[in-house]
C-alpha cells in the first residue's frame, strides 16, 4: 500500500457527483535522499499532505497474500491452466471479460463456444471444406469458419496485444492498490511473459522486438510480483539481460514513472511532471488539453501521482526489486543524474534541445514550487480523472491511463470507494486470454474496427447476398446499431472532448471515443448492409446516418486532411517537447492518410443513398481531403501507414478513395504511381511482405516471409484502381489460396499493426477479414478483365 501521514488539508468540494464534501489527498512521506531539493519539501513537510477523500483506514495487507510466490514450470510451452474452464463473457455492448471455472458444475452448465476454443487455442471441431477450385469458393470457405466465431452479439471478439508495457501497468497499479487477481490469472499472464521473452531472455517494446530495459525491466518486475520467484531460471535469464543492458538505471521516462509508483525507483530519477500546466489558460499553445489525446490523458494522472509522490510501500518484493534490478547499489545511485539516462537500445526519440531546456526550467522550479499552486494543480488533474472516469465508466481511454486514474481514485477515495470497485472491475476488459497465456490488450477490443470490415467484404464479395450467410449479416448490422454513439460525453466540453453523437468508436461505446477512420468505415458497412442485404432491417435512421456525416464532416483539418480522435489543436513544433523517449508522433494530432481516405469513402457512398444532405459541405469536405491526399503521396508512389503495417496498408485505403472520386490507373497519375510501386514489390510467390520496421525507418523493409494480409492489402489496391494487368492478381490469389487451411481458416502471420510508429499491435481478425474480402473482389475482379479482353 502507499504510504500515508497522518494530518491533512481539507479543501473544499468541486461540485463533481463522485467527490464528497470535504476530501483527503496525501503527500506520501519520502525516504530521505541527499538530492532532494529542500524548500518545497520543507514547506510540504509543515503541511504533510494534500487533502482529497475523506480519510480511511487503509489495510496495506488486503489481498497481498493474492501474490504469493508460485511454483512455476520452467518453461510456457504447456498451459499453466486447464483450458477447458476459461470461458468469455459478453456484455450487451461488447465488452470482453475471461473467466475461469473452478467446478464441474459450472463447467457443464457453462458450455465452451467455438469462439471461446478458437482464442484459446483449442480444437474447434470445425470440419473441412470442399476445396476450392476459384477464389469465390475460397472466399466462402473463408467465411464459413469465420462466421463461426461471431458471437451471439453479432460482433467479433479478438485479442487487441503486442505492446509489452501493458501487463506490468495492469500488475504494478493492481499491487500499489492492495488488489489481487485469480490465481489462474496470475499462472497466464506469467505463461504470456514466459512465451513472449525473446532467446536473449529480456522483453521488447512489443512481441516482435529485440529486448530492451523499457521491455525487461518492468516485465520482470511484473511476473516477480505475480509470483515469479527470483531464483527461477527464466528470472534468472531475464536479470542476466537486464544488468547486460545496463540495469534499470537507464529505463525511458515512462518506465521511470512506473517504477518510481512500486517504489524501486526514486522519484528524483524522474524528469518533472508539472501538473501546473492545466493551470494555464486554454489559449497557451502548450496547454495540455491541446496535446495529443492519448498524451494528455497518460499525463493528467501522471501529474497528480507525480505531485503527491506515490510509492509503494517496502515490502520484501520491494526490496528485493531494488537489489535485482540494478548493477550497482540502489541506494548509492545517483538518482537526479539518471533523468535523461535513456538506454541506447530504448532511444527512438532523443529528448530535444528545447526539451532539455525546458527540463531544466522546470527543475527549478521544483525546488521553489508553493504548495497552495501545486495543491491546485493536483486539484485540477483529480478532477480531469473523474470527468475521464464518468465519460467511460472507468474503462477509459486506453490501458495506460486507466491504470493510473486507478491509483489516483484509490489514493484519493479509498479502496472501498464506488470508483476503486468500478476500476477494480474494469480492468478485466483488457486481460484477454489466449492459446499462449493472458495478456493486457491495447485497448478493451478492436469490436467495431472488425466488424466495419466484415460488413464491407460481405457485399462487396457478393457473400452478403447468399441466403447461407444472411443471419450473419444481419446479426453484424444490429451490432453496429447498438455500437452508435447516439449523444454527446457526459462531461464535454470541461472533459475536452471533440462531439461524439453520431460517431462509431474503435471498440465500444462504452469505451465511447469518436474516432474517424472508425466512424467512417462503421458508416460504410452500415450503408452497405443495409442497402444490399436483402430483407435487412433499415435499423439506423437516416438521422442518424447524418449525424455520423456531421461528426466526419466536423474532423477536417485546415490542410484538409483528417487526424484519429479530433482536431489538431498544437503546433507541429510540440513534438520538440515529446517527453517519451519510446514513441514518435505523440504531442499533437497528426493528418493520417488512413483516416482521411476512410472519410473520403463514406462520404462517396452516402451521398449515392442520400444526395440532398449537405451537399456543399461534402463536396467542399472531399475535394479538400483528395487535395491533402495527393499532398501525402510519397515520392516513390506509396503512402506512409501509421496504423498498419505500413504502405501497403495506407495505399490500399488511398487507393479505393481515389477511386470512388474517379481517380484510376487509366485516369490518374497517383493511381498509376502507385500501382507501379506496388508492383515493384510484389515477390517471386507473388506476395508482399513489409516488416514493421518500415514504420520506424519511415522507408519499405522488407520482411523475411511473404504475408498474407500484405499481400490481400497489396492486392486490393490494384484492385480498387482498376490495375488492367491480371497476371499480379492471380499470383497474389494463389499465394492467398494456397495458406488457406482445409477448414477454412488461415494461420497467425506476423503482427499486422501500429502506433506512434515504434510499437506494433495485433489484429488477428485482419487474416480472415481481409482474406476474404481480397479473394471475393478478385474473382469478379479477374472476370471483368476477361470479359474486356
Amino acid at each position: 500500500m502507499p504510504t500515508f501521514a497522518q494530518d491533512a488539508f481539507v479543501l473544499s468540494s468541486n461540485g463533481l457527483s463522485s467527490l464528497p464534501d470535504t476530501f483527503l489527498l496525501t503527500y506520501s512521506a519520502l525516504r530521505p535522499v541527499k538530492h532532494r531539493a529542500p524548500s518545497i519539501w520543507n514547506a510540504l513537510d509543515t503541511d504533510k499532505h494534500l487533502a482529497l477523500a475523506p480519510h480511511k483506514t487503509r489495510n496495506p495487507t488486503r489481498d497481498m497474500a493474492t501474490y504469493a510466490p508460485l511454483d512455476i514450470p520452467a518453461s510456457g510451452a504447456l498451459p499453466f491452466t486447464d483450458y477447458t474452464r476459461w470461458r468469455l463473457r459478453l456484455s450487451p455492448n461488447g465488452d470482453h471479460t475471461w473467466h475461469y471455472l473452478r467446478t464441474d458444475d459450472e463447467v457443464a452448465a457453462w458450455p465452451q463456444s467455438t469462439y471461446d476454443k478458437y482464442w484459446l487455442g483449442q480444437d474447434v471441431g470445425l470440419p473441412d471444406l470442399p476445396p476450392p477450385t476459384n477464389a469465390l469458393e475460397a472466399a466462402r470457405n473463408g467465411y464459413r469458419f469465420f462466421q463461426k466465431l461471431q458471437t451471439e452479439r453479432g460482433h467479433w471478439a479478438g485479442e487487441y496485444g503486442g505492446p509489452m508495457f501493458l501487463i506490468p501497468g495492469l500488475v504494478i497499479g493492481s499491487y500499489v492498490c492492495g488488489i489481487g487477481f485469480k490465481t489462474e490469472e496470475r499462472l497466464e499472464m506469467i505463461r504470456y511473459l514466459f512465451n513472449h521473452a525473446n532467446k536473449d531472455g529480456g522483453w521488447g517494446i512489443h512481441i516482435e522486438g529485440p529486448s530492451t530495459v523499457f521491455g525487461t525491466a518492468l516485465n520482470y518486475c511484473a511476473a516477480r510480483i505475480l509470483g515469479l520467484k527470483a531464483d527461477h531460471p527464466v528470472a534468472v535469464k531475464a536479470r542476466g539481460c537486464l544488468h547486460k543492458l545496463g540495469g534499470a538505471v537507464g529505463v525511458p521516462s515512462w518506465g521511470k514513472f512506473w517504477l518510481s509508483i512500486l517504489n524501486v525507483y526514486d522519484w528524483e530519477g524522474n524528469h518533472p511532471i508539472p501538473s501546473e500546466l492545466w493551470l494555464l489558460p486554454d489559449w497557451v499553445p502548450i496547454h495540455p488539453h491541446r496535446w495529443w489525446i492519448h498524451t494528455r490523458n497518460v499525463y493528467i494522472p501522471m501529474g497528480y501521482l507525480y505531485g503527491v509522490r506515490f510509492k509503494m510501500e517496502e515490502n520484501d518484493v520491494v526490496l528485493s526489486l531494488r537489489e535485482e534490478l540494478y548493477t550497482t547499489n540502489y541506494y548509492s545511485i545517483d538518482w537526479p543524474a539518471q533523468r535523461s539516462n535513456v538506454a541506447a537500445v530504448d532511444l527512438y526519440t532523443p529528448h530535444s534541445t528545447v526539451l532539455e531546456g525546458l527540463y531544466t526550467l522546470l527543475g527549478a522550479y521544483e525546488s521553489c514550487a508553493l504548495p497552495p499552486l501545486r495543491r491546485a494543480a493536483i486539484r485540477r488533474c483529480y478532477e480531469l480523472v473523474v470527468l475521464e472516469d464518468e465519460n467511460t465508466d472507468c474503462q477509459d481511454l486506453g490501458p495506460v491511463n486507466k491504470m493510473m486514474n486507478q491509483i489516483v481514485r484509490v489514493h484519493a477515495e479509498g479502496r472501498e470507494s464506488a470508483a476503486a470497485k468500478a476500476h477494480f472491475a474494469r480492468r478485466h476488459d483488457f486481460m484477454w486470454m489466449g492459446a499462449e497465456g493472458m495478456m493486457m490488450c491495447g485497448t478493451n477490443g478492436s469490436q467495431l474496427w472488425d466488424i466495419a470490415f466484415v460488413g464491407q467484404a460481405l457485399i462487396e464479395t457478393g457473400l452478403g447476398a447468399e441466403e447461407e450467410f444472411r443471419e450473419s449479416a444481419v446479426k453484424a448490422l444490429e451490432w453496429l446499431d447498438n455500437c452508435q454513439i447516439r449523444e454527446n460525453p457526459k462531461h464535454y466540453h470541461t472533459a475536452y472532448r471533440h462531439q461524439t453523437k453520431g460517431a462509431w468508436p474503435f471498440s465500444t461505446k462504452t469505451q465511447g471515443y469518436t474516432v474517424s477512420d472508425c466512424t467512417g468505415e462503421g458508416l460504410k458497412a452500415v450503408l452497405y448492409l443495409q442497402e444490399h442485404v436483402k430483407g435487412a432491417p433499415k435499423l439506423i435512421s437516416e438521422r442518424r446516418l447524418c449525424d455520423a456525416v456531421d461528426v466526419l464532416l466536423s474532423l477536417q483539418n485546415t490542410e484538409g486532411g483528417f487526424a484519429s480522435y479530433e482536431l489538431i489543436r498544437a503546433p507541429l513544433w510540440m513534438e520538440w517537447l515529446n517527453p517519451a523517449e519510446v514513441f514518435g508522433n505523440i504531442m499533437t494530432e497528426f493528418n493520417y492518410p488512413e483516416c482521411t481516405t476512410s472519410v473520403i469513402t463514406a462520404l462517396a457512398i452516402f451521398r449515392k443513398h442520400y444526395p440532398h444532405y449537405r451537399v456543399a459541405d461534402i463536396q467542399r469536405t472531399m475535394t479538400r481531403a483528395v487535395d491533402y491526399l495527393h499532398k501525402a503521396q510519397r515520392p516513390e508512389g506509396g503512402w506512409f501507414g501509421s496504423w498498419g503495417i505500413c504502405f501497403t496498408y495506407a495505399t490500399q485505403f488511398a487507393l479505393e478513395s481515389l477511386s470512388l472520386v474517379g481517380e484510376t490507373y487509366e485516369t490518374s497519375a497517383a493511381s498509376r504511381r502507385a500501382c507501379d510501386f506496388l508492383i515493384s514489390k510484389q515477390r517471386a510467390d507473388g506476395g508482399w511482405g513489409e516488416s514493421y520496421k518500415a514504420c520506424e525507418s519511415i522507408e519499405w523493409v522488407e520482411h523475411q516471409d511473404t504475408q498474407v494480409v500484405q499481400t490481400c492489402w497489396a492486392t486490393m489496391a490494384l484492385m480498387y484502381a482498376k490495375y488492367p494487368h491480371p497476371e499480379p492478381i492471380e499470383r497474389a490469389v494463389k499465394l492467398v489460396m494456397s495458406r488457406q487451411r482445409p477448414d477454412g481458416s488461415w494461420p497467425q502471420e506476423a503482427i499486422e499493426g501500429v502506433f506512434n510508429k515504434n510499437v506494433a499491435i495485433s489484429y488477428p481478425n485482419f487474416k480472415f477479414e481481409f482474406t476474404i474480402w481480397m479473394l471475393g473482389r478478385a474473382h469478379r475482379y479477374l472476370e471483368e478483365l476477361r470479359t474486356r479482353k
